[in-house]
């Protein structure tokens, strides 16, 4: 019996997903990171939570485990040594703290390139650059590649959804030579499509996880990709929006994309691009506000076919990445109704605006029309908040058919490549 197991490590806790041949979920389990760490400790908590989530499988399904994919958040790095120990803390996929960076970045890459932000992967090389040194014994790996290291023991391995933001040619699958010719020392990773098989897991993580000696590990892709896969979206214009702790945009067009002014980006998929964006709003900043009982609650006394007057553009902090990407851009959320429900109404409705707003820049970009959008995430189960957004998107808006990015990692990993390429 051939099963897949897909991981995914997202911003608040991790998932996987075993399937058997026929697509099927036989195996599924999940965890919660611990609320509050220090940057430093999460490197720790991602091993101890890969290894716990292994554990949970059950020992039955996890014996006949043949293939591994993982996927993490997009420019999530770290900066390791020869070992594959971490140096530094990891910088997550919306830290911008390589915002001075950016000048210096543009002045290299192409107009438009999606490095061109503080929060790209390159970005964030520099700025460990900055700190470290430019040495030949460190390695940058994303979250990903650092978590699927740990299972196959060969350091520098990445795959090229991962690897855009570094300034990887996603169109020539090369590194370009504006970036080959920068200077770097650190090892960059090598690069390979995703769901290729790197190895087989390595005999002390094998005793370790109870995962048969004979189990494969492959190259992953990002947690909004993985959830793209998961969603049933096939077809040129159909689009899935990621509401998790932000707020990520997909959509399937023939046409490559790629707008700094927006952050906007466009990954490899086969024939095809997968345009898109990501910005810092989301449920994040709903948490800040409601309670889980709260949001469900209030929700269902909001009359979603009324448009609410408050105009918002909720963030935690300053500074977003789509669809306008200035990490100086202010919050704004304000005025704060006493009516409870009418601030969550406001809320939803603002967020709903901007989904809006990024699939209309998408397509004034040149991208394919939207005809529908499957929702993935912790959002899509607000009905409510579903209803708002169709009026605001005016195209269907339904559920994912799999909602869990774990499960497209699995379809990753069991299919390979094949994803990736026509029928």
């Amino acid at each position: 019996m051939t099963v897949a197991l897909g991981i995914d490590f997202g911003t608040s806790g991790a998932r996987a997903i075993a399937i058997n041949t026929q697509q099927e979920i036989i195996a599924e389990t999940s965890l919660v990171f611990p609320q509050n760490s220090n940057l430093k400790d999460l490197p720790k908590i991602w091993q101890q939570s890969l290894f716990q989530l292994i554990g949970q499988i059950p020992e039955i399904v996890r014996s006949q485990i043949t293939k591994i994919a993982i996927d993490g958040t997009s420019s999530t790095v770290l900066l390791c040594d020869r070992t594959g120990f971490p140096l530094e803390s990891p910088l997550l996929y919306k830290d911008d703290r390589a915002k001075d960076f950016v000048q210096k970045i543009q002045e290299q890459a192409p107009i438009n390139h999606p490095v061109i932000s503080a929060t790209s992967s390159l970005a964030k090389l520099l700025w460990f650059i900055e700190i470290h040194g430019n040495s030949t014994d460190y390695f940058l790996l994303h979250q990903a590649d650092w978590l699927a290291f740990l299972l196959h023991q060969q350091i520098g391995v990445s795959d090229y959804h991962n690897a855009l933001k570094l300034g990887y040619d996603v169109v020539n699958l090369c590194y370009p030579s504006w970036l080959l010719n920068w200077g770097f020392k650190v090892n960059l990773p090598e690069v390979f499509a995703p769901g290729t098989i790197i190895g087989k897991i390595g005999k002390e993580m094998s005793d370790r996880t109870g995962l048969p000696p004979t189990c494969q590990i492959c190259t992953g892709t990002t947690d909004s990709i993985a959830a793209f896969l998961a969603s049933g979206a096939k077809a040129v214009g159909e689009a899935v929006t990621s509401l998790g702790s932000t707020l990520v945009l997909k959509l399937l067009s023939p046409t490559l994309i790629e707008d700094t002014r927006y952050g906007i980006y466009s990954h490899h998929l086969g024939d095809l691009w997968l345009v898109g964006g990501a910005s810092n709003t989301g449920g994040a900043v709903l948490g800040k506000y409601f309670s889980k009982a709260e949001l469900a609650n209030l929700s269902l006394e909001i009359n979603p076919e009324i448009a609410s007057n408050l105009d918002y553009y909720p963030l935690l902090k300053p500074g977003d990445r789509f669809p306008y990407n200035d990490p100086n851009l202010q919050p704004k959320i304000a005025p704060i109704p006493a009516n409870k429900v009418e601030f969550l109404h406001g809320l939803l409705e603002s967020l709903a605006r901007i989904e809006a707003l990024g699939y209309q820049l998408l397509t004034q970009l040149g991208a394919a029309p939207v005809t529908q959008i499957y929702t993935a995430g912790g959002g899509a189960d607000n009905e409510v908040w579903t209803k708002i957004r169709q009026r605001n998107l005016q195209v269907p808006v339904t559920k994912s058919l799999q909602p869990e990015a774990a499960y497209g990692t699995a379809l990753l990993a069991m299919q390979g490549f094949q994803l990736f390429t026509k029928p």
